[in-house]
C-alpha cells in the first residue's frame, strides 16, 4: 500500500507542477486577470472537473503561483546573502554589511529581470476580485527579513550609523521596530522600511518600462541607488 500511495503522491506532484507551469504561460500571455482554470485544463488535455481536484478555484491557483513567486525571490535573496556573508568573512576579501545589502539587492534585480511576469504578479497591479490570504504573508516577508538581518548583523557586529529621526515619527518608528525588527533601534527600523519599498520601486520602474528613454546604464544606476539606500539605513562602508 505504501508503494501505491507513493506513486499517487508523485503523480499528484507532477500534475500540480504541470498545472502551475501552464498557468504561468497564461500569465505571460494574458496577465493574471485573465487566468482561467478551463483554459489551463484545455491546454493540458484535462477535463475541468479533474483540474478542480487540484485547485478548486482560480483564486487557489493564483495563491499557489503567488506563494511560489515570493518563495523564489525570497530564496534568491537568502542565497545571495549567504554567499556574500561567506565572501566577506574571508580574510583575503574584507567586506562590509553594506556590500551584503548591495549583493542581495542585485540578486533580487536579476530574479525580477529573469521572471518579469512573476514579478508583475506579486508586485504589479492587484488582480481584480482577488484577495491574498494569510498564507502569502510569510513568503512575502522573506526579502524584507533578509534586509532586516543584514542591518541587525551590522548593528551588532560593527556598528550602524543612526539616521536622524523626527519627534513626529518616533512613535511610529518605535512601533515598526517592535513589530518587525526588535533587534534594531527605531531610528534604523523606520528608514529600513522606506528603503525596502524604494528597492521595489526601482525594480518596478525598470520592469514596467518607466525608465525607458530615461536611464540607459541601468545596472550601474541600480547599484548606485541601492548603495545609497543602504546608507540611509545606517550601513557603513568600512573597507580599506
Amino acid at each position: 500500500m505504501s508503494a501505491i500511495r507513493g506513486a499517487r503522491e508523485r503523480a499528484r506532484i507532477e500534475v500540480t507542477a504541470a498545472i502551475k507551469d501552464e498557468a504561468r504561460k497564461q500569465l505571460a500571455a494574458e496577465g493574471a486577470a485573465k487566468l482561467s482554470l478551463r483554459a489551463v485544463a484545455r491546454e493540458l488535455g484535462m477535463v475541468s472537473s479533474a483540474l478542480y481536484r487540484y485547485f478548486p478555484s482560480r483564486d487557489e491557483l493564483l495563491t499557489a503561483l503567488i506563494i511560489d513567486a515570493y518563495d523564489s525571490v525570497g530564496e534568491t535573496a537568502e542565497r545571495a546573502h549567504r554567499t556574500a556573508a561567506a565572501e566577506n568573512a574571508a580574510p583575503a576579501r574584507p567586506g562590509t554589511h553594506l556590500a551584503r545589502w548591495v549583493a542581495v539587492a542585485c540578486a533580487v534585480r536579476d530574479w525580477a529581470l529573469a521572471h518579469p511576469h512573476e514579478y508583475a504578479l506579486i508586485y504589479g497591479s492587484p488582480v481584480p476580485g482577488y484577495t491574498a490570504p494569510q498564507a502569502t504573508i510569510g513568503p512575502a516577508s522573506r526579502v524584507g527579513l533578509v534586509l532586516i538581518a543584514i542591518a541587525e548583523d551590522a548593528h551588532r557586529e560593527e556598528g550602524i550609523g543612526l539616521p536622524p529621526l523626527t519627534a513626529e515619527l518616533r512613535p511610529e518608528a518605535e512601533r515598526i521596530a517592535a513589530d518587525l525588527a526588535p533587534g534594531l533601534p527605531p531610528a534604523v527600523a523606520a528608514p529600513l522600511v522606506a528603503a525596502w519599498s524604494q528597492l521595489f520601486g526601482l525594480l518596478s520602474f525598470e520592469i514596467f518600462g518607466q525608465f525607458n528613454r530615461v536611464v540607459e546604464a541601468r545596472e550601474a544606476f541600480f547599484r548606485q541607488a541601492v548603495t545609497e539606500l543602504a546608507r540611509t539605513v545606517g550601513l557603513l562602508d568600512r573597507r580599506g
